[in-house]
């Protein structure tokens, strides 16, 4: 699905709170995190896109010249389209923030449920 990220329309790899194209990776869906759209930081290379390409990326253009240290940072790193919410920490976290909402008690119209 396209989406329009300021001046540039980025493929977004987001369905329904997940990202169905990682193996196992978990969904957002009834945490309170919201699934973020990818975005161009400030070397013009699009993070989250699930594509690890992009023209203006110091991987593609690298050189002895190239200081690694450029790619260092949060404007590396996508906040919800990350490998690392696949760890089983992670995976636990968002798990236990679904169980943090109400549940619904199962009541039977007529009878007691302990009977």
């Amino acid at each position: 699905m396209k989406r329009k990220n300021e001046k540039t329309e980025i493929d977004s790899p987001v369905m329904n709170d997940t990202l169905p194209h990682i193996s196992s990776f978990p969904s957002f869906k009834g945490t309170d995190i919201k699934m973020e759209e990818p975005f161009v930081n400030s070397k013009g290379v699009v993070i989250g896109d699930s594509k690890y390409s992009s023209p203006n990326s110091p991987l593609n253009n690298w050189s002895e010249d190239v200081d690694p240290s450029v790619m260092a940072g949060d404007e590396w790193v996508h906040p919800t389209n990350d490998i690392g919410w696949a760890s089983a920490e992670n995976t636990d976290l968002l798990e236990s923030k679904k169980r943090e909402q109400p549940a619904k008690q199962f009541m039977h119209p007529q009878h007691e449920t302990t009977d």
